[in-house]
């Protein structure tokens, strides 16, 4: 079986072997023939060390296919549905399910340490999948409860996307934010994730949505999918002036995943404002604040965890929105490559040339 791997952190590409198995069917467990996967800036991040992720490993945790076989005790699926791949799924006993706080459920995060794949002639034979899941490959095995079935008329790359940044991004904008109509806005970084918080913030009838990224071609992207000024990063202070009196925006959606960048969507947010953390950043990497300007300015700091909310319904909000017109989803897709030429699709998400590359499988 074909399936992308990196062999240790640090590494800047992947090597796409033909001797990989999925490996750990069994009861509670379906295997899944991947048909799409989308490239997310987490994949990188796992693979220069900022994310936590044993290696070796199988990149990608945002992909979709059908279901091959089903194991002992999974009802709800059968061989030939069409599934997303969640790799955050909700275990539904845990304190945090209980409470309805699905998307902190740490049971998919207790998957990627156990190895979804092998390589029998190997030198390191166990080989993990990102986040659980590992969607850079031909076939995949994973909980029962990773396979979120989608309706037939959704095409495979579109719920790839649902998988993760649509969710994540999305999510910020109409769960964590809950952006009130006619507010201002600011999305600090414009990829997939941002895009996505841009038009759910245009959802939420946000009066200015202001799009800042350093790439031009995605500061001309972010205006077709509703935002209403987009500009360079040197310009956010000036842009904070002309828009919002120097007052500062009612919300700031941070989706680098940077101390610094955080810091300036911090200064960017008006008093009693909002600051949305979607980026995910590294472990040693600090954000600082004085403690009276913490009292003092009662801006509200959200971190935002896969869209903030309940992942399965959220999936369902999202393909409604996009049956109805309301969301594009396919001109967030602006690459696409086979499994083969992966390694193109991390230069274009380096490069900031893609907004999403999706990978077919």
């Amino acid at each position: 079986m074909r399936a992308a791997v990196l062999h240790e952190i640090g590494q800047d590409k992947l090597d796409v072997l033909d001797d990989v198995e999925a490996v750990g069917f069994g009861p509670g467990r379906v295997r899944i023939r991947v048909r799409a996967t989308g490239l997310c800036h987490s994949d990188l991040s796992a693979m220069a060390g900022v994310l936590p992720q044993p290696a070796p490993f199988v990149l990608g945790h945002e992909g979709a296919g059908e279901i091959l076989e089903v194991g002992e005790g999974v009802s709800h699926l059968k061989a030939g549905d069409r599934v997303i791949v969640c790799w955050l799924p909700a275990c539904g006993a845990c304190p945090a399910c209980k409470r309805g706080q699905t998307e902190l459920c740490l049971a998919g995060f207790m998957n990627a340490g156990t190895p979804n794949f092998k390589r029998p002639g190997g030198s390191s034979p166990d080989v993990f999948g990102f986040a659980g899941t590992g969607t850079f490959t031909e076939e995949v095995v994973v909980d029962a409860g990773c396979a979120v079935p989608i309706p037939d008329d959704v095409p495979f790359d579109i719920a790839a996307l649902i998988g993760c940044g649509v969710t994540t991004g999305l999510g910020a904008a109409l769960n964590t934010a809950d952006v009130e109509p006619g507010s201002s806005v600011a999305v600090i970084g414009c990829g997939g994730v941002g895009i996505s918080a841009i038009q759910g913030a245009r959802l939420k009838g946000a009066a200015e949505i202001i799009a800042v990224d350093p790439v031009a071609s995605r500061r001309e992207s972010a205006l077709k999918f509703g935002a209403t000024k987009a500009v360079a990063p040197e310009e956010l202070a000036d842009t904070k002036q002309s828009v919002t009196a120097g007052e500062g925006f009612d919300y700031v959606f941070e989706v680098v995943g940077r101390s610094a960048t955080a810091r300036t969507a911090y200064d960017m947010t008006r008093r009693g404002g909002t600051l949305v953390v979607v980026g995910a950043g590294a472990m040693d990497d600090f954000l600082q604040f004085n403690m009276f300007e913490l009292f003092f300015d009662e801006k509200r700091i959200l971190p935002s965890m896969y869209g903030g909310g309940d992942v399965v319904r959220s999936y369902e909000r999202t393909i409604a929105l996009w049956r109805a017109g309301r969301i594009d989803l396919s001109g967030l897709i602006t690459h696409r490559v086979p499994l083969a030429d992966v390694n193109e699709a991390l230069h274009q998400m380096r490069t900031g040339t893609a907004l999403r590359t999706c990978v077919e499988i």
